[in-house]
């Protein structure tokens, strides 16, 4: 049976993932994002990149980002993989 906390892991690390990617096409650094967004440190996307310490971006964040970034919000959830219908509540 699928494990929740790996699965949402493996969720919040592919987002990470396609944010810096698309990041990087714009050719955008974390601190610039960051100022874009009113953050008031890179911590936030240097973090949820990579899925540090748990920390990942939240609809807020990824509605920011894509339009900053000019990109539809559903590229960031590109390869990610739902739970298997076997999977139990």
């Amino acid at each position: 049976m699928a494990n929740l906390d790996d699965n949402l892991t493996l969720f919040y690390k592919t987002i990470g993932s396609n944010v810096k990617k698309k990041r990087e096409e714009k050719g955008l650094t974390q601190l610039a994002l960051s100022e874009m967004m009113n953050l008031k440190s890179s911590g936030l996307i240097s973090q949820s990149e990579l899925y540090i310490k748990k920390q990942h971006f939240n609809l807020k964040h990824l509605y920011l980002i894509g339009s900053i970034l000019e990109c539809d919000i559903k590229d960031f959830f590109d390869g990610v993989k739902m739970l298997p219908k076997e999977w139990e509540y």
